[in-house]
């Protein structure tokens, strides 16, 4: 599979799953670090390099926000929790008409 208007290879399926799971868990800038250093023992086409840095980006930033809206749901939840239980009549009060 190679480019035929610059005769370099794109970075396929396999090779991106493989850099995925090599930087998974490393800061953005390593990664890139990472990417870059294995790029450059082959014949890449840089615009599928950089397609799969802006993939792995977009990824991180998807990761960022949902972490924040977790904690933002758990928040929510405890204030909702804590005002039904102030609203919830206690056990000692008389509600019988006796």
């Amino acid at each position: 599979m190679v480019q035929q208007n610059t005769g370099q290879k794109p970075l396929d399926s396999l090779e991106r799953a493989r850099l995925g799971l090599k930087v998974f868990n490393m800061p953005f800038d390593e990664a890139e670090e990472v990417i870059d250093e294995y790029v450059s023992q082959g014949n890449y086409d840089p615009a599928s390099v950089e397609l799969f840095k802006e993939q792995l980006d977009t990824q991180r930033h998807i990761q960022e926000k949902s972490a924040e809206l977790f904690s933002t749901g758990a928040q929510i939840l405890r204030l909702v929790v804590n005002a039904f239980v102030k609203n919830m009549p206690s056990a000692t009060e008389d509600t019988s008409d006796s």
